[in-house]
């Protein structure tokens, strides 16, 4: 389970309610283009940032009520003009993608925290604006809940982003656990490593039961993936600690096993 490529978008669930699927999927393929501006191939730096910055001018189009010619955001420009679906959550997505392609490091929790502000709680955001509940609670817990997804999405992946030259966890923290960054690329695992991740697994824990409520809030279809999404990424915190920490040598991934304790937490829940 993860959020990069945006996996959280529960895209074409059978979960989802049949009206939700085909906007879900409009907002995916608009954000996962965006997103592979940003990582993927062997751009230049500015090429990708030119890139970005071309999508943004897309939605100002939009936004004055153009269509643009390309299928995935002529596709965006009707279901805003059919839904009045936010642009701005967009904005912040291909903002952080823009952040992605110049920035490599987090001085601290409050910085990563801004990240996730626009690279992951906008698609919460989205898809409460698509199901019609977007008051002060449901967006603090859906926030909550990315945010968790996408943090938790960085524990799994420390190994994959240090060879990228990329450390998402904060620096400060690395510091107050006395683990030095190269650590991480050279997949040392001592105790402080494993106090640091156990605090971090702790954090993100919190986070995800204080969005929990939602799932149950929302009832239906909606509630169940959501149920679903909560209780994997807490799976996924269960097999972090399982392995004390050391996610180098091997990637903790849900197996069958563990999407049947998902699918019978989200229906107990």
């Amino acid at each position: 389970m993860g959020v990069d490529h945006y996996e959280n978008f529960p895209v074409a669930s059978i979960v989802l309610p049949a009206r939700l699927r085909g906007p879900v999927a409009t907002i995916y393929r608009v954000a996962r283009e965006a997103d592979d501006l940003a990582d993927e191939g062997d751009a230049t730096a500015e090429a990708r940032l030119d890139a970005l910055r071309e999508r943004l001018r897309r939605l100002d189009a939009i936004a004055a009520g153009d269509t643009p010619p390309q299928p995935n955001w002529r596709a965006l420009a009707q279901l805003h003009q059919a839904t009045g679906v936010p642009l701005d959550p967009i904005r912040d997505l291909i903002d952080a993608f823009m952040q992605d392609v110049t920035v490599t490091r987090y001085a601290t929790d409050a910085d990563v925290l801004d990240y996730c502000r626009r690279s992951a709680n906008p698609v919460g955001r989205l898809l409460l604006h698509l199901f019609g509940r977007t008051d002060a609670t449901a967006l603090a817990q859906s926030d909550a809940i990315c945010t968790a997804l996408q943090r938790i999405n960085f524990l799994q992946d420390v190994a994959i982003d240090a060879a990228k030259g990329r450390i998402y966890l904060p620096l400060d923290a690395l510091a107050r656990f006395q683990v030095d960054p190269a650590d991480l690329a050279a997949g040392r695992v001592t105790p402080q490593w494993r106090a640091l991740m156990h605090a971090q697994i702790a954090q993100e824990r919190a986070r995800m039961q204080f969005g929990a409520p939602l799932g149950r809030a929302l009832g239906g279809r909606i509630g169940l993936e959501l149920r679903l999404v909560v209780a994997g990424g807490l799976r996924v915190l269960d097999r972090i600690a399982a392995v004390d920490g050391d996610v180098f040598r091997r990637r903790p991934v849900l197996g069958a096993t563990d999407w049947l304790r998902v699918g019978a937490r989200a229906l107990v829940a």
